[in-house]
């Protein structure tokens, strides 16, 4: 049976060379380099648990979660509620993203960090999310294997941090010498999609103490939140729970364990 790596990579990789068609990649680096702007995670963890909302309209296992969702506006929402960063889906056939909605997310959210999450290829990729205005870069162990580090180092090379993604004890020590810097638990596994939180009960304690901790998937509680900060982790990746969330802000804030003032 195809993993869900398989079946979206060639998606990943089709649309990939239609944009090194249109735009050459001295082109995107570029404007990757006029981008001065850097938004530097730290200067927003430390008070309480972080948030890293994400802005994400579908996804494989749920199909459409929120079709008419607006970049802007949800950016803007999340950083009024605390957000120590914003993710931005930008993989459009099976979560409906763009590198508009990074674009959007980037400009509209004031000194919060933007996130690029989607499945990274190669320096191309890292240019572009730059140059659409994120802070930061999601590169998954997973997909880019010993790549990982040097995309890392280009990231850099853009004022750029990589959040290296992992799900398994070889992906964490191949996170770990590369130097990893912001290191991502995810507790979906990507082969079959199920989401397992025993994920991150398993590798947290094995993360290198002066890296930052960050619990992706299946977190959609203050207990949850709790449990994990309890065992170092920093931050954690939230997406459905926000996005179906009427009230957005005051979502990341009962997350973060805070209460919304009530009116009047």
């Amino acid at each position: 049976m195809a993993s869900f790596l398989d079946k979206i990579l060639p998606g990943v990789r089709e649309e990939l060379a239609k944009r090194k068609a249109a735009e050459p990649i001295s082109s995107v680096m570029a404007r990757a380099k006029e981008n001065r702007n850097r938004r530097d995670i730290r200067d927003r963890l430390g008070n309480g648990p972080g948030i890293i909302a994400e802005i994400k309209r579908a996804s494989p296992s749920r199909g459409w979660i929120r079709k008419d969702l607006h970049a802007a506006e949800t950016a803007r929402a999340y950083a009024e509620g605390g957000a120590c960063a914003i993710s931005v889906l930008t993989e459009g056939r099976y979560f409906g993203g763009s590198l508009d909605d990074l674009s959007a997310a980037s400009t509209s959210c004031g000194t919060v960090p933007v996130l690029r999450k989607d499945f990274v290829l190669d320096e191309y990729m890292v240019a572009e999310s730059r140059a659409c205005g994120a802070d930061l870069v999601l590169l998954i162990v997973a997909v880019l294997g010993n790549e990982t580090g040097r995309l890392a180092r280009e990231a850099a090379t853009f004022g750029m941090e990589a959040l290296v993604e992992v799900h398994d004890e070889k992906e964490l020590e191949m996170a770990a010498a590369c130097g990893a810097a912001l290191i991502g638990i995810n507790n979906r596994n990507l082969a079959t999609l199920r989401v397992d939180l025993e994920t991150s009960r398993r590798l947290l304690p094995m993360v290198p103490g002066n890296a930052v901790k960050i619990v992706e998937s299946g977190i959609g509680s203050p207990a949850e939140i709790a449990e994990f900060s309890s065992m170092g982790a920093d931050a954690f990746l939230v997406g459905e729970t926000l996005v179906r969330a009427g009230n957005p802000a005051a979502a990341i804030r009962t997350l973060r364990g805070y209460r919304t003032p009530a009116k009047g």
